[in-house]
C-alpha cells in the first residue's frame, strides 16, 4: 500500500508503506513517480551533477555532448548537468563548464537538444560559483591552486581565508559587490530557462561561494554577512530569492548542501535544518544532502550511505523532500532509502560512470520498469523482459 505525501512546497510523492497485503503489481518505491511543482518525475533515480573539466571558456563539447546523452539513456528519472559556473571567477576549474555568455548558451543547447530528442528523462542543471576553490587544476592534474601569473585568477570568498594553509588567500568579497554575484545567478537561470531545462539545483556545497558564507570556518566577516546564523545565512538565501524571482514558478528549484563540515567548530546538520526550514519557507523543492569540503581538516566517515541520516533528519525536521548521496551503488539499498522514509529520491555520481546503464539493472533487480530508447529495446534479456517498458518487437 502506499502513502500519499504533500510538501509545503507543493511537491508530492506517493511513499511505499510496508504491509502484508501489498499487492505484488506495485511498483518499487525507488521506480515509483513523484511530482516537483509540474514536472514528474517517473521514478526516483538522480543523476547527480558530475564535474568534466572539458569545457573551452565555459562552453560545452563534444565530451559533454557525449557524456550526457550517455547518462541521459541510463533509466534515471532526473539528470543533472554538473556545477556550471555563473561568472568566469567562480569556475572550479579553467575548463569547468559556465552559462555566463551567449557562447556558453549556444553551446549548450546542441547538448540539450540531442537530449530531448532521445531521452525521456527530465533535465536540469546545477549553478554555482567555486568561490575560493576556483582557479584549480584538474582533478588528473592534482587539483592545486593556479596563480594568477601562471594562466589562472586570483579567487573571490566572503574572507581573505585559503582554502589550505600553503595557499594565497582569496580576495575577501566587498559588501557592494555581492548584488552582482546574486544577479549572475538569476542571470544565468533565465539563460536555463531560455535553453528548456526542466530544473535548477543551486550549489550550496562541497567548499564553494555559498557554503563558504554558510561555514564559521570560511566566513569571518564582520557585517551583516558574517558572524551570527542568520547573518551567515544571508547571502545564500539572497541567491536563492533571487533565481526563485528569475526561475519560472511552475519549475522546480532545488538546492545542495554540505549537511556537515565534518569539522569541530564548523557548519553541521543542527544549522542545515534551520537553513532548509528557511529555504521551504521561500519555495525550494528539495534538499540535495551532501557534506564536507570546506576543509582540509575534514574526517569524514566513509561507508555506503553514510549521508542518508541527514536526507532523513532534514525531511523530517524541515518537511522538504530530500536526495541521499553519498556511496549509494547497490539498487537494493537505495530502494530501501526509499522505501524506508529516509530520503524521497536517491542521486548516483560515480556509480553512473561506472555503470550508465543503472537504472536498467537496478529496474530488473527489483522489479522495476524503465522507458528505454527503441533502437535498444532487443538488448533487455529475456527473464527480465518487464523491466523495459512499452516494447514490441517483429521482424520478417
Amino acid at each position: 500500500m502506499t502513502a500519499r505525501v504533500t510538501y509545503p512546497s507543493g511537491a508530492a510523492a506517493t511513499q511505499a508503506v510496508p504491509s502484508a497485503e501489498m499487492p505484488e503489481t506495485m511498483p518499487p518505491a525507488l521506480f515509483q513517480p513523484i511530482r516537483l511543482r509540474s514536472l514528474e518525475l517517473a521514478n526516483r533515480i538522480v543523476v547527480s551533477p558530475m564535474c568534466q573539466y572539458s569545457a573551452v571558456d565555459g562552453s560545452a563539447t563534444d565530451w559533454h555532448f557525449i557524456h550526457l546523452n550517455t547518462l541521459a539513456l541510463s533509466g534515471a528519472g532526473l539528470v543533472l548537468v554538473e556545477a556550471t559556473a555563473v561568472d568566469p571567477v567562480g569556475r572550479i576549474t579553467p575548463p569547468c563548464l559556465g552559462l555566463y555568455s551567449d557562447a556558453n548558451e549556444r553551446a549548450l543547447e546542441r547538448v540539450v537538444g540531442a537530449v530531448r530528442r532521445y531521452s525521456s528523462a527530465a533535465l536540469g542543471i546545477q549553478l554555482g560559483h567555486a568561490g575560493r576553490k576556483a582557479s584549480s587544476r584538474e582533478p588528473w592534474n592534482g587539483g592545486s591552486l593556479i596563480l594568477p601569473q601562471d594562466g589562472g585568477w586570483q579567487p573571490v570568498a566572503p574572507s581573505a581565508v585559503p582554502q589550505a594553509p600553503d595557499e594565497p588567500p582569496p580576495r575577501a568579497l566587498a559588501r557592494d559587490e555581492l548584488p552582482g554575484v546574486v544577479e549572475a545567478f538569476a542571470t544565468a537561470a533565465r539563460r536555463a530557462d531560455r535553453l528548456g531545462f526542466d530544473a535548477i539545483e543551486l550549489h550550496g556545497a562541497h567548499g564553494y561561494l555559498m557554503h563558504e558564507f554558510l561555514s564559521p570556518i570560511a566566513n569571518r566577516r564582520d557585517d551583516e554577512y558574517g558572524g551570527s546564523l542568520e547573518n551567515r545565512m544571508r547571502f545564500p538565501l539572497e541567491v536563492f530569492e533571487a533565481v526563485r524571482a528569475a526561475w519560472p514558478r511552475e519549475k522546480p528549484l532545488g538546492v545542495r548542501l554540505s549537511c556537515s563540515d565534518w569539522v569541530d567548530g564548523g557548519w553541521d546538520i543542527e544549522q542545515t535544518v534551520v537553513l532548509a526550514r528557511a529555504l521551504a519557507a521561500r519555495g525550494c523543492d528539495w534538499i540535495d544532502c551532501s557534506s564536507g569540503g570546506v576543509s582540509p581538516q575534514q574526517k569524514i566517515p566513509l561507508k555506503p550511505g553514510y549521508q542518508v541520516p541527514f536526507a532523513e533528519r532534514i525531511r523530517r525536521e524541515a518537511r522538504i523532500p530530500t536526495i541521499a548521496i553519498g556511496l549509494i551503488t547497490d539498487p537494493h539499498h537505495a530502494e530501501e532509502i526509499v522505501a524506508s522514509g529516509s530520503a524521497d529520491m536517491v542521486a548516483l555520481a560515480r556509480g553512473m560512470l561506472y555503470d550508465p546503464r543503472w537504472g536498467w539493472h537496478a529496474a530488473a533487480a527489483l522489479g522495476g520498469t524503465v522507458t528505454a530508447p527503441k533502437q535498444y529495446w532487443r538488448a533487455v534479456p529475456r527473464d527480465v523482459a518487464q523491466s523495459f517498458a512499452g516494447t514490441r518487437i517483429g521482424q520478417r
